[in-house]
């Protein structure tokens, strides 16, 4: 694949994750077919009648896990039954995904996962699982991402610490979450794109490895808005780019990836639900609906936009759309830059 064609990649997954909210197409039986051999589908039986589960593939405290349960707070309130949030980590969020891939198509049990679900779908040649056994419901959220420094770093913008790696191939260092993450792959995407050689440390978690670059252990990282605004505003990391449109209002200071000369990188962290495939198109259609009110209600928008998130909800195929986009990006910088899973 040509350097161009990987580009126009990256600039369509970012078109995708940034679709403004969409409602869910009807359709309508047209006139005439009662008489015809086709059968009128069974009606729904009501639904929700009990609690639904909503697993999360990560610890608890992990944003994607924040908001499940902000999202189902709102869900419950509206469905009328208790939503209750599960977060199984482990297994590089493929545990806790195997869990609802094998789940009875029912209605009663979701998933709300983020970029890792592509990410695993183009690193790992075996999953206990086929991507096919989930089907998209809808975002709950995206968030740009923000490449970070450690504070003593010489170089002091994104363009210097271009031109330090070009001309010391191979002694900078970059962290991430671990070996196939989406933050790894994130600055792997950056690195084709300019060709560059740095070193990749990868930490137990995104958390570590900011920790570790703040502490001048390590020289820079990328990660989402949220979790990097906190260290950012107190000095303790150097901002160099964050790669939404405009600059973030929670870190205005940090010039965007284009204002920082490199208007090619496009990265979006999303957050979404799935259900297990075969899961009735009704249930999935309600679900959908609710979740577009309840992304805007204020309180979601207030707790997603105080950790630099932002509320958004799509169609399922809007969705759908945007996975399978993502996973074919992946999948190309996994193989380009030899990326092997743990």
């Amino acid at each position: 694949m040509s350097y161009s064609h990987f580009v126009k990649m990256l600039l369509a997954v970012a078109a995708i994750s940034m679709v403004p909210r969409l409602a869910l197409a009807q359709t309508t039986a047209p006139a005439g077919l009662a008489n015809t051999a086709v059968a009128a589908s069974p009606a729904l039986p009501p639904w929700p009648t009990k609690p639904i589960r909503v697993v999360v593939p990560f610890g608890a405290g992990s944003f994607t896990d924040i908001a499940a349960r902000t999202v189902g707070a709102e869900l419950s309130a509206k469905l009328g039954q208790p939503i209750i949030v599960e977060a199984k980590g482990g297994a590089g969020s493929t545990l806790g995904t195997d869990v609802v891939a094998k789940a009875a198509p029912d209605g009663y049990t979701f998933l709300v996962t983020d970029n890792s679900f592509a990410v695993s779908s183009a690193l790992y040649e075996k999953l206990p699982y086929s991507p096919k056994d989930l089907v998209q419901v809808s975002l709950l959220a995206d968030a740009p991402a923000v490449l970070v420094g450690r504070p003593r770093l010489s170089a002091k913008t994104l363009k210097e610490v271009v031109e330090l790696a070009r001309t010391n191939p191979g002694t900078l260092t970059f962290g991430s979450g671990g070996q196939g993450s989406s933050a790894q792959l994130a600055m792997e995407a950056f690195l084709l794109q300019n060709k560059l050689q740095l070193v990749h440390v990868p930490f137990k978690g995104i958390a570590p490895a900011l920790m570790e670059v703040a502490a001048d252990r390590v020289d820079i990282a990328i990660s989402s808005v949220g979790t990097a605004s906190p260290y950012i505003k107190d000095g303790r990391l150097l901002g160099l780019a964050v790669s939404s449109e405009k600059r973030h209002p929670n870190m205005p200071e940090v010039p965007t990836f284009t204002e920082a000369g490199f208007s090619s990188y496009k990265m979006m962290y999303w957050f979404g639900m799935m259900a297990p495939a075969g899961t009735p198109p009704a249930i999935i259609e309600r679900m959908q609906k609710e979740i577009v009110k309840a992304v805007a209600t204020p309180k979601v928008v207030e707790v997603f936009a105080a950790t630099g998130v932002r509320a958004i909800a799509t169609s399922p195929a809007t969705f759908t759309k945007m996975v399978q986009s993502e996973t074919t990006l992946w999948s190309e910088v996994i193989t380009r830059a030899k990326i092997k899973p743990e």
